[in-house]
């Protein structure tokens, strides 16, 4: 993992991370999306983050993207101005690595530079590889709520966990 390279977002890689997010939305129950949005609303989410100065990571190998990370408020209402929820979504072949453990560190590193006090994972309950990577990083479990997303023709649950930048 060595030659990866972390860097920040680009506006040319929001080809690259709607091709990744398309992957998860048609394959998985990690995101709630149940159709891929296209890269218009994905610029335009990206440019929100850019916009406010939130944590957004880039990995990257010989120019390729392998993966994205982005922490961002938690919820729209100023209170929660101070915690925020972190995304991880890497190409599916640069899984199993290490990649995410090497984004969640620098996201975590670069969430308490901006000035986020709370970071929180909303994830579904069946990824246990994500609460896994979560958990190892001090992670703890603060909530469950049954059956609330239905894709793939059946109800997912999701979990919540937090921890205190």
């Amino acid at each position: 993992m060595s030659d990866i390279q972390l860097r920040p977002f680009r506006w040319s890689d929001v080809t690259a991370i709607t091709a990744i997010y398309k992957h998860y939305v048609d394959t998985t129950a990690i995101t709630f999306d149940t159709e891929a949005p296209g890269e218009p609303a994905m610029a335009e989410k990206f440019g929100h983050l850019v916009a406010l100065g939130h944590p957004l990571i880039i990995a990257e190998r010989a120019g390729q993207v392998l993966g994205y990370a982005y922490a961002s408020t938690y919820r729209p209402r100023p209170a929660y101005r101070f915690t925020c929820e972190d995304s991880i979504y890497l190409d599916p072949a640069a899984t199993g690595q290490g990649l995410g453990r090497i984004m969640l560190t620098e996201l975590i590193a670069q969430s308490r530079a901006f000035g986020f006090r709370q970071m929180i994972a909303v994830i579904t309950a069946e990824t246990a590889n994500s609460i896994a990577i979560h958990e190892k990083f001090g992670f703890r479990h603060v909530g469950r709520y049954d059956a609330v997303g239905f894709k793939f023709d059946r109800w997912l649950d999701i979990v919540h966990l937090q921890l205190a930048l």
